[in-house]
């Protein structure tokens, strides 16, 4: 479970779970978006988020919603 920590908040990220449950290889879905791998290992590990356009078409290789690659959660 990886996080984006913006103060109060954060955005847990669901990209691996998701590209794990889909059995592609990580190296397929790179070439897809036209990144490299460790640009898409960055998504995968919080370390970057994908610009909106890519991460609509991941969603879509995934065989997700772009509202289930990423979740919004509250500091309690």
């Amino acid at each position: 479970m990886n996080f984006y920590d913006k103060g109060e908040d954060t955005m847990k990220c669901n990209i691996g779970k998701y590209i794990e449950e889909s059995g592609l290889k990580r190296s397929f879905i790179a070439n897809k978006l036209g990144i490299t791998g460790r640009h898409l290992v960055k998504y995968i590990n919080g370390e970057s988020y994908p610009p909106v356009p890519k991460l609509f078409l991941l969603a879509k290789l995934l065989n997700a919603k772009v509202d289930d690659l990423y979740e919004f959660e509250e500091e309690k």
